[in-house]
């Protein structure tokens, strides 16, 4: 009789575990699986599509190997090819070191105002890369401002190098920042104790642990610069680069299949930074130890003043040239009539796409910031935080960090090959406002997956643990805990994502339509229109959305990070 009466007890109890058990189960392994999906669609696939485009035989397609051995050896490819590497090894010489200047004066010196010099080197990051290519146009170009400081004009060669310097240095920058924000004071302290000079501490201690963000700024620079087509098309004259010519081939000759070629070509450099930056690191390991102390820089005038004058330098060329750009979209009628005036921001009465330009960029700015924020951190979460599916997370980690090592203009040519295919049942997204967030989350999911996994990481196992002994669901504990702690690296996600989707133009380049062209897109049509003026106006407009967004977040955010982390701030008494 007892027996029977304690059988029901044990039932129920299992009915329940198992019911939470599922619902984890279906939050983990479901979320994972449908991660797995998305990137193989998002980002495997239309690489795939790229060599299948690059090498098949089909006519209309590529044309083989025999077509690849004809383009890598003609005398037009080594010409091209030769120009890229010259225009992209010169702006990293020239970056780099800028850079590293610029980040050393900020974090190990004693210069004022670092917060308003920082501000100022982001400028780049928040505008199209013609941008600069136009502001150099009215500051050097045949009827420039300054035409006179050169003996030359400013398209070809050296057009290209200075505008691509602009756009690339704050790419340089981030990551010394980082690197150079990593400093043991014990390390000085006690070269100090045994004599060392500032040069010698620098050349022992400082230059070793930064070394390795130095060459993967290097590869970052070159990279970025040899698969940019938006410089050169407004400053390079007759000096043509590899990635215009891919432009070139797929927009305006419909030549797909030597346009996934060049591609393949433009992702080698990106390929072989990325493998040797991984090994290094592997190489590298960890710079600072737990117990490491914050370094705090001594006071010297001498040194002080000489990195003020250098950021002074650096931060007043930005501001010449973003200056330059903003005065140029309110200028009447170049050279002649200086007057201010608006004319040039009624796009609708100018080719290239007008005011919906603008809105579809801001709309899908707000798509990609909103949902490739929640995907990105709710993927990190579970890879970082959830045990089991070893091979889940191998494959998510891999797909996840393929984007780095993937230039926009290649993505984009990929998914032109892989959802134009007229077989595809995804064909339908083609040309879409879906399609062009899609891209845009996969071209910039790295960076922000690194963002969200370093944050997760921070974070002690036992939040996790505490959670399954109170038998809480998974997703609750993800949503109540894990997301407001980590809401400072959400944030930046967020920021991020609509900043770049805003400026981006390589990928979404070839998968717009006439109701979904982008502002950045409008810049470019409306230069080649000739009209200067209005794709000056549009890439005004474009850099202060981006601005005034992330300004507007930052100011936001502040309530809600005080809310948020109030748990962080020291008792009173303590």
């Amino acid at each position: 009789m007892s027996a029977n009466i304690a059988l029901p007890m044990p039932r129920k109890q299992v009915r329940q575990v198992s019911r939470a058990e599922i619902g984890d189960r279906i939050f983990v392994v479901g979320g994972k699986v449908l991660l797995l999906v998305l990137l193989g669609v998002a980002v495997l696939m239309p690489l795939l599509a790229i060599f299948w485009r690059g090498f098949s035989a089909e006519a209309g397609q590529g044309g083989g190997l025999a077509a690849a051995r004809e383009l890598v050896t003609s005398a037009n490819f080594h010409w091209l090819l030769g120009n890229s590497l010259k225009v992209s090894l010169s702006v990293a010489a020239i970056v780099v070191p800028l850079a590293y200047l610029f980040a050393y004066a900020l974090q190990r010196t004693l210069i004022p105002g670092k917060g308003i010099w920082r501000g100022i080197s982001l400028l780049p990051l928040m505008a199209p890369s013609m941008l600069p290519g136009i502001a150099l146009v009215y500051l050097f170009g045949n009827q420039g401002m300054l035409r006179g400081l050169l003996s030359d004009n400013i398209y070809g060669f050296w057009g290209i190098v200075l505008g691509e310097v602009i756009y690339t240095f704050p790419h340089a920058l981030m990551i010394l920042l980082s690197a150079l924000s990593l400093a043991d004071a014990r390390l000085f302290d006690a070269a100090s104790s045994m004599g060392a000079s500032p040069a010698k501490a620098f050349r022992s201690i400082t230059w070793p642990a930064t070394r390795q963000a130095v060459f993967a700024a290097f590869c970052l620079v070159f990279t970025l610069t040899i698969t940019d087509f938006g410089v050169p098309v407004v400053v390079g004259g007759d000096y043509q680069v590899l990635a215009l010519e891919a432009y070139k081939a797929v927009v305006g000759q419909q030549q797909f299949g030597r346009g996934a070629l060049i591609g393949m070509v433009l992702l080698l450099p990106a390929l072989f930074s990325f493998g040797v930056d991984a090994w290094l690191r592997r190489r590298h390991g960890d710079s600072m130890s737990g117990r490491a102390q914050v370094y705090k820089p001594a006071p010297s005038k001498l040194r002080d003043g000489c990195y003020m004058a250098i950021v002074l330098l650096i931060s007043a060329a930005l501001l010449l040239v973003f200056g330059m750009a903003v005065f140029s979209s309110l200028v009447k009628f170049w050279p002649y009539n200086l007057s201010l005036s608006l004319n040039h921001y009624q796009f609708n009465d100018t080719a290239g796409g007008g005011w919906l330009a603008y809105g579809n960029s801001v709309k899908m700015a707000l798509y990609t910031a909103l949902i490739g924020s929640a995907l990105i951190f709710t993927g990190a979460y579970l890879m970082e935080k959830t045990r089991g599916q070893r091979g889940l997370n191998l494959a998510l980690r891999m797909l996840s960090f393929v984007p780095m090592a993937v230039p926009g203009l290649v993505l984009g040519l990929g998914y032109v090959f892989f959802f134009n295919l007229t077989g595809n049942p995804l064909h339908v997204f083609y040309g879409s406002m879906t399609l062009l967030v899609v891209c845009t989350i996969a071209h910039y999911l790295t960076t922000a997956q690194m963002t969200a996994t370093t944050a997760l990481r921070q974070l002690d196992a036992e939040f996790e643990a505490a959670a399954l002994s109170l038998k809480a669901p998974l997703y609750r504990h993800y949503l109540r805990v894990t997301v407001p702690i980590c809401l400072p690296a959400l944030l930046d996600i967020v920021r991020y994502l609509f900043v770049s989707a805003m400026t981006t133009v390589s990928a979404a380049i070839f998968l717009y339509s006439p109701d979904t062209i982008l502002a950045a897109v409008a810049v470019l049509n409306m230069d080649d229109a000739g009209n200067v003026g209005g794709a000056a106006a549009m890439s005004t407009l474009i850099l202060f959305t981006s601005a005034g967004v992330s300004l507007l977040l930052a100011g936001a955010s502040r309530g809600l990070l005080r809310r948020s982390q109030a748990w962080r701030q020291t008792a009173p008494g303590h």
